[in-house]
């Protein structure tokens, strides 16, 4: 993998790891169940998509 390369899946990493807490942030202060779930389950996918990325390397 060139330096360019991993250069990408770092700033891949870093924005699944933002995407996840910000909604584990932002579904914490959610009332309505629905769209706490619904918030909740976007962030287990970045969860996953960031394992999957990081498993890659």
């Amino acid at each position: 993998m060139t330096e360019k390369e991993l250069l990408y899946v770092q700033d891949a990493l870093g924005h699944e790891q933002y995407f996840q807490t910000q909604c584990k942030d932002t579904s914490s202060k959610i009332q309505d169940p629905e769209l706490k779930s619904c918030v909740e389950q976007l962030a287990r996918k970045h969860s996953e998509i960031f394992n999957s990325i990081y498993g890659l390397l």
